[in-house]
């Protein structure tokens, strides 16, 4: 009977020890667990920070492009005017030197006809004085006219210089807006 009882109490020891290793094992293993709740939950709460700071700046890039291209049509709407000047300023350029030529082809014309006059000068010398006179007076106005005609064609020239600088300027803000922004 006391061998039993000792065979028992051998297992009830046996049994008690299994049972707090086990008991040990389940609150190592509880342990374990609530650590790795408390690391996913901080992993949890930083990606949830992460993902508010990306959505945060993804609206911030979202203004900025929308800005940008308002910007962007602003400059080519600016260009757009800038070319229709250029474009006219060119047509003005070829209208003068049309007139430039017309004047040429004028001069050359009453330099022909005051030559032809010039032999004539013996029989009618009242009539080339006249001829002369007008002569004098077409040059002057030819000289007045090329002149004029010089400082449009400058003037010209420098809104040309003018309206190239403008669009150099504006490319360049519009680089320089875009990569501001970037």
């Amino acid at each position: 009977m006391k061998k039993v009882l000792l065979e028992m109490e051998d297992q009830k020891n046996s049994y008690e020890q299994k049972a707090k290793e086990s008991l040990q094992k389940v609150l190592e293993e509880k342990m374990n667990a609530e650590q790795q709740l408390q690391s996913t939950q901080r992993s949890l709460a930083l990606a949830e920070q992460k993902c508010e700071e990306w959505r945060s700046q993804y609206e911030a890039l979202k203004e900025d492009w929308s800005t940008l291209g308002s910007q962007h049509r602003e400059l080519e709407s600016q260009l757009n005017v800038l070319q229709s000047k250029l474009q006219g300023a060119d047509s003005r350029d070829l209208q003068m030197n049309q007139a430039l030529r017309f004047l040429e082809n004028e001069h050359q014309e009453l330099q022909a006809k005051i030559e032809c006059l010039q032999g004539d000068r013996d029989l009618c010398s009242l009539d080339t004085q006249d001829l002369q006179d007008q002569l004098k007076r077409s040059e002057a106005e030819k000289l007045t006219l090329v002149t004029r005609v010089q400082q449009l064609q400058s003037l010209l020239q420098n809104q040309s210089l003018q309206l190239q600088e403008q669009e150099k300027l504006l490319t360049k803000k519009g680089q320089q807006i875009y990569y501001h922004r970037f």
